[in-house]
């Protein structure tokens, strides 16, 4: 499993990531049919691999958009009632912003980017007002920061609400098992830590969530649940699908589900903690000039925010990494330029991650001499 992965690799973009040469030889494939076995047999494959993924016995939705179109598709097939979200950075305020896009109550309960809500605040704010569902990014890719979706999912079920999760950069990287921790919605999206091209989405919905989601009369056409339930469970989408990008997914989701959950979450952890330890060492190089966004104990697998001196840019260093042949991020909303993001994830090894890292050294000490 090891050969086949990213050694090599010189894309450490927070997502997309890099994409392994047989996946993208994939793409290539002649159209088949998608109401025609050979179709439904791949998308059995493809949840077998998917159901690993995830942690369920469920069936896995595949919607052919960003993952945006599912978070949509929670808000809009979430229960009645007002809903709160939880906002520390860029992507989960778009998680708000998409429940004030669809006529939904919602209220924000903002956190300091860099930081992970503290439960025993979201508990209280809880029980002070009945809310149907909660909205919450499990990884937060502008800002690297990792959030226990178990025990928020917990205390939004001691008062009465609904867990819609958005694990966009979590899935694949970072450990999450639907069933176990009783989730209700969980999405991700193709590009990041299941290292595939842009454009599909993968979520799961509880059986309790979908029941209830037929009751709801505003969940539009295109991203309805209960229709990606029903058609899931014949081994089709509701609607016609990126072929191509399915070829893609049925070669790489299998590919992942081999290397076991278990070990590829230990990979990202290791990417992880690299990355920080690298971050320590070149800022005390350079007198504290750099530090990670995300406070310890809840940094990301997949993503690492680092937060710049006043004396350089994002740009500028990107521009400098670009040199010595590397692909990394600039930060993200209002941290654009104030920070850069590494992206260490999908089928990138802690070897090839090294190599990075080493063409950042180069970049920064040229910069900060």
């Amino acid at each position: 499993m090891t050969d086949s992965l990213l050694t090599n690799g010189t894309f450490f973009f927070p997502g997309p990531t890099e994409v392994r040469p047989a996946v993208l030889a994939a793409l290539t494939q002649p159209m088949i049919a998608h109401r025609g076995p050979a179709f439904e047999s791949m998308y059995g494959r493809m949840q077998d691999a998917l159901q690993v993924i995830f942690g369920t016995t469920r069936p896995v939705y595949v919607s052919s958009s960003s993952a945006t179109g599912l978070m949509e598709a929670a808000v809009r097939s979430a229960p009645a009632g007002r809903i709160l979200s939880i906002v520390n950075g860029a992507f989960s305020a778009r998680f708000a912003a998409i429940v004030q896009a669809c006529a939904r109550d919602g209220d924000v309960l903002d956190v300091e980017w860099g930081k992970a809500i503290d439960l025993d605040v979201l508990a209280e704010r809880l029980r002070g007002m009945r809310y149907a569902a909660v909205t919450v990014a499990h990884s937060e890719t502008s800002t690297g920061v990792l959030t226990d979706i178990r025990a928020v999912t917990r205390i939004a079920h001691e008062n009465g609400a609904v867990c819609l999760v958005d694990s966009v950069t979590g899935v694949g990287a970072a450990e999450l098992r639907f069933d176990e921790w009783e989730l209700d919605f969980a999405l991700t999206g193709s590009q990041k830590a299941l290292a595939l091209p842009p454009g599909l989405a993968f979520a799961v919905a509880s059986k309790a969530f979908v029941e209830q989601a037929g009751a709801q009369h505003a969940r539009g056409l295109y991203f309805d649940i209960v229709e990606f339930e029903t058609y899931a469970l014949r081994n089709q989408t509701p609607n016609t699908p990126a072929i191509s990008l399915f070829f893609a997914a049925d070669v790489q989701l299998p590919f992942i589900a081999a290397e076991t959950m278990a070990v590829r979450w230990a990979r990202h952890a290791a990417m992880a903690k690299r990355t920080c330890d690298w971050v320590d060492a070149l800022s005390a190089r350079h007198g504290g000039a750099l530090e990670v966004a995300a406070t310890p104990g809840h940094r990301s697998p997949s993503v690492t925010s680092i937060g710049l001196p006043s004396s350089i840019t994002g740009s500028t260093v990107l521009a400098a990494v670009a040199q010595h042949g590397f692909t990394i991020g600039s930060g993200y909303g209002k941290n654009r330029e104030t920070s850069i993001r590494i992206g260490h994830m999908g089928d990138h090894t802690l070897e090839g991650l090294e190599r990075c890292l080493a063409a950042c050294d180069l970049a920064f000490d040229a910069l900060l001499r």
